[in-house]
């Protein structure tokens, strides 16, 4: 086990909120291997870059050696979490959530140590406890209680359906806690009720209560709404490296940070370096590829991250020349220099010379990988010219 202070740090890093911080630290101090519980429901067969938030987090407190037990919700997924949703949500059928938790323990296991993880199925506790034992079970909490949740308060005021058994849902995912003893458990922020509903089941229980650590929900490549597959702002684990690679480099500048915080194994004081060279001038498109090459390694392999630029539509590195790369040599005749306008028009790296000036007016031109301005002119020599992401050619002027 890593020092206190450290573990602490590891604990926190990147989360939103931490119920109650005294007792987690009460429980670090202990000494004591925690049982760390996070459950997931099969609703989808793949798992996005928003969903690993939680996984990484779990792998970080697996390396400090505590017990991590992925939980499959098969059972909770028969009933339809009502987290965030304006209506009931319709139940995956038994073949559906069977097929679909398959699918996620292979992805998980791309972030997970497999040795050292516990899966569990909340069916093998709420199948055994009946309808008697869900009767009462429903008695430890009340309507009133239930309406306090947002979603429901909400559903209600408006006069919107809301099914009995979508009430028995944090009921189940907090059961889950007493069945399994948990210390520790991990939610989204948008999880907050039905992880407390945990805690108190324990104290009913005679348990101690789980400490709750609640991460943030990750922001979509657009940099606004929550990453979803919905709104086709998502980078799928499953994706090829050539579009996992696209989709990352091209995020905006913004989420640079946020996605290294979240998404990165590299440490804080890593992270703080990154930082301190975009200050001093680094590209922040290098630091993209970094933790795009990062990422495609985790889910696709080392040889998969250092080559994934060539399936990701062409688009060049800055410093690496592609394989095949164009030779062009243009004669200057009487003229000492030639503008860059016409040595992109001459080499055929634009179409035009109106897209020549377009992209000359964006900083879209560059010469030996340095920006070029629109009154630039060459002499003889040697060049490397690149108009846009995708074209460049070795250029000659004699």
């Amino acid at each position: 086990m890593a020092h206190h202070t450290e573990t602490l740090a590891i604990f926190k890093r990147g989360t939103e909120e931490i119920l109650l911080e005294d007792e987690l630290i009460k429980k670090i101090e202990s000494g004591k291997k925690l049982k760390i519980k996070a459950g997931f429901d099969p609703t989808a067969p793949d798992l996005h870059l928003g969903h690993t938030v939680l996984i990484n987090k779990m792998r970080q407190l697996q390396d400090l050696g505590h017990e991590i037990i992925f939980l499959i919700g098969d059972f909770t997924g028969m009933i339809g979490d009502p987290t965030g949703k304006s209506a009931t949500r319709p139940p995956l059928t038994p073949d559906q959530i069977k097929q679909n938790a398959k699918t996620y323990k292979e992805q998980v296991f791309k972030i997970l140590d497999p040795e050292k993880t516990t899966v569990r199925f909340n069916s093998e506790w709420m199948s055994e406890l009946g309808a008697a034992g869900m009767i009462q079970l429903a008695a430890r909490h009340n309507v009133a209680r239930m309406l306090e949740r947002d979603d429901f308060k909400k559903r209600f005021k408006s006069g919107q359906t809301i099914a009995i058994h979508e009430f028995l849902y944090p009921l189940v995912q907090g059961y889950d806690s007493v069945a399994l003893e948990a210390d520790v458990e991990l939610g989204g922020t948008d999880q907050k009720f039905n992880l407390l509903v945990g805690r108190e089941l324990q104290k009913h229980y005679k348990q101690d209560p789980q400490v709750v650590i609640m991460l943030p929900l990750l922001e979509g490549l657009d940099g606004e709404k929550k990453m979803s597959k919905s709104l086709g702002n998502y980078v799928g684990i499953t994706d090829a490296p050539g579009e996992m690679f696209t989709k990352i480099v091209s995020m905006p500048d913004s989420l640079i940070w946020r996605y290294f915080e979240l998404l990165s194994f590299r440490s804080l004081e890593e992270i703080e370096e990154l930082k301190a060279k975009l200050r001093d001038g680094m590209n922040p498109r290098d630091l993209k590829i970094d933790l795009a090459k990062e990422l495609i390694a985790r889910f696709h392999g080392e040889s998969a991250a250092s080559s994934a630029h060539k399936g990701a539509g062409n688009v060049i590195i800055e410093g690496e020349v592609p394989e095949g790369c164009p030779e062009v040599e243009l004669i200057l005749d009487d003229q000492v220099e030639l503008p860059i306008s016409a040595i992109l028009n001459q080499a055929k790296l634009v179409a035009n010379g109106a897209q020549a000036r377009d992209m000359l007016k964006n900083g879209r031109v560059k010469v030996d990988w340095i920006v070029a301005e629109s009154t630039l002119k060459l002499g003889a020599g040697h060049y490397l010219v690149q108009a846009g992401k995708k074209k460049i050619a070795k250029v000659n002027l004699i």
